[in-house]
């Protein structure tokens, strides 16, 4: 059966992390991001973390903050993979975005504006392959309401 939003909010926050960049002595960007695997690997969008000298990582159930490492990052698919020193985290379980259809449910949990920790919102599922270029990169992405 399918999960109710609650369900789903409940399974998902303990994988979503809160990611800060700082840039100078009073200069932060900050952005959502999510656990990977259960030792510390995270993944988040190379836009939160792009030109920072140090980024960290909060734990939204709980607030725990972690240093975090750049282990990689490619700026053409804004991804970028951070490292925390913890162990036993909840890793996000990820799907198979080939058995998307459009019409399908849609939920985004994060904080948003880098403060409004655990916050989820809903939509659908616009396209599956909606080509558009960002940044001089040709992508071709799922879009959501």
């Amino acid at each position: 059966p399918a999960l109710t939003p609650q369900e789903i909010y409940e399974r998902v926050l303990p994988s979503v992390v809160s990611v800060m960049a700082q840039h100078g002595e009073n200069l932060y960007s900050s952005g959502s991001g999510v656990i990977m695997r259960s030792d510390g690997y995270v993944l988040t969008n190379y836009h939160v973390i792009e030109g920072g000298s140090s980024a960290s990582v909060m734990l939204l159930p709980g607030g725990e903050t972690y240093e975090a490492l750049l282990v990689g990052y490619d700026e053409g698919y804004d991804l970028a993979v951070l490292k925390i020193d913890a162990q036993g985290l909840q890793a996000a379980s990820f799907g198979d975005s080939d058995t998307l259809r459009v019409g399908d449910a849609a939920y985004a949990i994060g904080n948003p504006m880098g403060y409004l920790y655990g916050s989820m919102s809903d939509g659908i599922i616009s396209a599956v392959t909606r080509g558009i270029k960002v940044r001089e990169n040709d992508m071709t992405l799922i879009q959501t309401t």
